[in-house]
């Protein structure tokens, strides 16, 4: 493992909150705060924050992965309620979400296109295309200064292009989102179970691992199993699921990187990469 002294020029990431319920991620450098979605309250989001020792009063920049609510409900509310935050999102997602959010200064909005790059401060972020059943879906690889932190859920799979762009990260939260056999011995509908298994769905405990085994390299130190379904998993199940996969084909589980889990109630502490 990585046992370095942390410094103040690190890139430091908490996952606020990661699951079917909402989603939030909060991201910082020396110079620059940004939120990756705002899927869960305000006051929520506030009080997450709070328990990391951080405010929404200091981050810059909202980024918006696309307009499901568990991924944008608080987008409207914090724009309106802090006047610097700057939210950013595709075209199609602002399409999909403008009139859920209600109303947002127009100085605040700004556009981010698919498979380009802008700069934030001294961050750079990466925004890919996904696969997933939202207007224009999208996710975000975060560089700083050669590390990076790549965030991948809500895709129906992992397409060789994407492998290219999020290969060997320092880390990942990417989606865990559901065990199949309970999915579909559970209540859903036949159709939602359907779209859930679909190419435009979620990625299962096991396709996440085969993604992870696919991308992973000697950079990778911490990988968060994100977007846990309430209904369709178990946080014990998800992670013996992805751990015993991976030591089985031999990867260092536990020594050359670590497998956290995540919560939609409970931040992640805030660690440096």
């Amino acid at each position: 493992m990585d046992l370095r002294t942390e410094t103040a020029d690190d890139l430091r990431i908490s996952v606020l909150s990661s699951g079917s319920t909402g989603n939030v991620c909060y991201i910082e450098s020396p110079n620059e705060k940004i939120m990756i979605d705002a899927g869960l309250s305000g006051k929520k989001i506030e009080k997450l924050m709070g328990n990391i020792n951080r405010s929404m009063e200091d981050v810059n920049a909202l980024l918006v992965t696309h307009e499901h609510s568990d991924h944008r409900q608080a987008v409207g509310i914090l724009a309106r309620r802090y006047e610097q935050l700057n939210v950013f999102a595709n075209q199609g997602t602002w399409d999909a979400m403008d009139s859920k959010i209600g109303k947002v200064d127009l100085a605040q909005k700004h556009l981010f296109a698919p498979d380009t790059v802008q700069t934030f401060g001294d961050i750079d972020v990466e925004s890919f295309s996904v696969s997933h059943d939202a207007a224009e879906p999208q996710f975000y690889a975060v560089h700083y200064h050669g590390k990076t932190f790549v965030i991948l859920t809500d895709t129906g799979y992992v397409s060789e292009h994407i492998e290219g762009v999020i290969a060997n990260a320092d880390a990942y939260l990417l989606e865990c989102n559901h065990d199949v056999e309970m999915l579909r011995m559970g209540e859903y509908s036949w159709p939602l179970k359907q779209r859930i298994l679909g190419d435009k769905g979620h990625l299962s405990n096991e396709e996440g691992a085969d993604a992870l085994m696919d991308v992973l390299g000697n950079r990778t130190k911490k990988i968060y199993l994100g977007h846990r379904s309430l209904h369709n998993n178990m946080q014990s199940l998800c992670h013996l699921t992805v751990a015993s996969m991976m030591e089985n084909r031999d990867f260092g589980v536990g020594h050359d990187f670590q497998l956290i889990d995540t919560n939609p109630e409970e931040a992640t502490p805030l660690v440096a990469l």
